[in-house]
């Protein structure tokens, strides 16, 4: 008997009774085979467990495997530094392989320039793409594209589902919703006012943003309270508005479904004195951290995109690479973070 560990593809060709081209046209997929020949050759390797040996293949083929990464510019946001962190570790895993992972940054504010962005991307040819599909019309059309180019994409942070990625890389978003409804709704007392706040993007063109809200209604819907919305694009009409939302004396609380938002209105009910207006906001940007240390916030939702993306680039790699099988979905836990757990949390392996 022939170890597994040993196994030759001329001792699969002598056990299928074929010959050794054979085996090589069913491992490679490549020229034509009988039916008959490829069920022989494939219950030999279902019954010994060969593995060709891919990485060694790979090195030997002299062909540079390119991923691109496409995000918002990291300098507009740190939740995108953290993302962009993120793939340069991935970057750095996979130095030992010809694998050229590039990051490509478009305008946070600016659906143009995604569009603009995406059209240099598809020129430049790339064997696969991670993308963080922000805005959904300019997405679909680039999504529609890559089926057109043959080229493989995974998408992280925000789902489409409709447009049938390799794999979707994040939250359910209309549950983190969900939470953060009853996280604010433990305040109890008599206010019945719920404000569900959106800064700098717009949440008609953002899925992402409006799952989120979804959920937060969803969980409210039978319960007296009252969900407002506001969506706020520009910096200077920030603090006006906020100002005169959060003196509203029904206003038990604020659920902010950006990251960066949720510093900017922690900032203006501590300048207000308004720490008593409860505050849910996401991820652990410096600043977050800094007034969920000091109780103006009370809970962050941790999406943690530092790790989506890597293992996005990860899974991308992975298929084109070595052929793996992605999972449809890689839905991650919805983590609450408070000052309680806060230090614990920052210095586990799992952050």
């Amino acid at each position: 008997m022939i170890e597994k560990k040993n196994i030759r593809i001329k001792d699969i060709a002598q056990m299928a009774g074929v010959s050794v081209g054979t085996v090589d046209r069913v491992l490679h997929g490549r020229g034509k085979v009988s039916s008959d020949a490829q069920q022989k050759v494939e219950e030999v390797l279902n019954r010994t467990g060969y593995k060709p040996n891919l990485i060694a293949r790979t090195l030997g083929s002299n062909k540079t495997l390119k991923i691109t990464a496409l995000l918002p510019d990291p300098t507009q946001d740190d939740y995108w530094a953290l993302a962009e962190a993120g793939i340069l570790q991935s970057i750095e895993e996979w130095s030992y392989y010809d694998v050229e992972i590039n990051c490509i940054f478009f305008d946070l504010y600016n659906p143009g320039s995604f569009k603009t962005t995406t059209e240099g991307v598809l020129e430049s040819k790339p064997d696969g793409i991670l993308i963080a599909p922000v805005f959904h019309h300019e997405s679909i059309e680039l999504l529609n594209q890559l089926k057109v180019h043959a080229i493989p994409y995974v998408l992280f942070n925000t789902n489409i589902p409709e447009a049938d990625p390799l794999c979707f890389i994040g939250q359910n978003l209309v549950q983190s919703g969900k939470v953060a409804g009853e996280l604010l709704g433990l305040a109890g007392g008599s206010r019945r006012t719920i404000m569900s706040l959106h800064l700098y993007e717009n949440r008609d063109n953002s899925v992402h943003l409006m799952a989120k809200e979804h959920g937060l209604r969803q969980y409210f819907q039978e319960q007296p309270y009252q969900v407002i919305s506001l969506d706020l694009s520009t910096p200077n009409e920030v603090e006006d508005h906020i100002k005169e939302a959060i003196l509203n004396p029904d206003l038990l609380g604020i659920f902010v479904t950006t990251s960066k938002g949720t510093y900017i209105v922690a900032q203006i009910l501590e300048k207000y004195s308004l720490e008593h207006i409860r505050l849910v906001g996401y991820d652990l940007l410096e600043e977050n951290l800094r007034y969920l240390r000091k109780g103006t916030i009370d809970f962050l939702i941790n999406q943690n995109p530092k790790r989506m993306a890597k293992i996005g680039v990860n899974h991308l790699v992975n298929h084109l690479l070595f052929q793996k099988t992605l999972p449809e979905k890689e839905i991650f836990p919805i983590e609450i973070i408070t000052r309680q757990n806060l230090d614990s949390y920052l210095t586990s392996r799992i952050h």
